[in-house]
């Protein structure tokens, strides 16, 4: 190799270097804004984040997810799971569970949801993640809600999945957690396609919906616009 060469190679590390500076600095600074809720009420012992995954599909479970972030190990790169790749999600799912002060999730099934109606079967699997913690937390951040039936102080923020890291934490390990399930259930009933929609009405989900007609794991009381009276059959 030629000293032009060498001297070609080095430009090029360090271009890289700093490059991989800037993005850290950058991702720092988001951070700190996604921390903000956390700062302001550092009072509490344990801040829980709580936000939830599967509201709107037409089958399978809701999953609430439960974080209380370490307060002194700084998670990078955490955001609201819909803006975060697969893979993203996967790789901070496992680093929030082996990294987190405690997390937890609450699962409520599709015949669940169609007995008391998506809304209370969110809040009730909230309140099963936040029951299944092993620490019990002082406050919770909550993606836009209030969660009834719970003893704890809440702060409930717009859109919280994008501005508190705890609560983007929490819609991590929600919706990583259902799309496992999700994929699971694509191997017993392969026809849906439940794999790659994850249970939302897609048209490619809602053809095989009434090519097949629902299967155990469909909500019911979602499918009523689509099948009308057929639904509960």
């Amino acid at each position: 190799m030629t000293r032009r060469e060498r001297g070609c190679g080095l430009s090029a590390k360090t271009d890289r270097e700093e490059k991989a500076r800037l993005r850290l600095e950058k991702e720092l600074a988001r951070m700190e804004t996604m921390l903000a809720y956390e700062h302001e009420y550092a009072a509490y012992a344990g801040i829980c984040g709580i936000d939830e995954a599967g509201r709107g599909p037409l089958a399978g479970p809701v999953v609430a997810g439960a974080v209380i972030l370490p307060k002194d190990d700084l998670i990078l790169y955490l955001n609201d799971s819909k803006k975060l790749s697969a893979k993203k999600r996967e790789a901070l799912y496992e680093e929030i569970r082996s990294r987190a002060a405690a997390w937890a999730v609450g699962i409520v099934d599709e015949k669940r949801i169609d007995e008391i109606n998506i809304l209370n079967a969110t809040y009730e699997a909230m309140r099963k993640a936040v029951g299944t913690l092993g620490i019990r937390p002082d406050l919770l951040l909550n993606d836009a809600v209030t969660i009834p039936g719970i003893d704890i102080p809440q702060v409930p923020i717009v859109k919280g999945d994008a501005k508190s890291a705890s609560i983007a934490a929490a819609s991590i390990m929600a919706k990583v957690t259902r799309d496992r399930m999700m994929e699971e259930y694509d191997a017993l009933y392969p026809e849906y396609g439940f794999a790659g929609h994850k249970g939302y009405g897609t048209k490619a989900h809602t053809d095989a919906i009434l090519e097949y007609g629902p299967c155990p794991i469909h909500r019911r009381t979602f499918l009523r616009n689509l099948l009308g009276e057929h639904a509960f059959d």
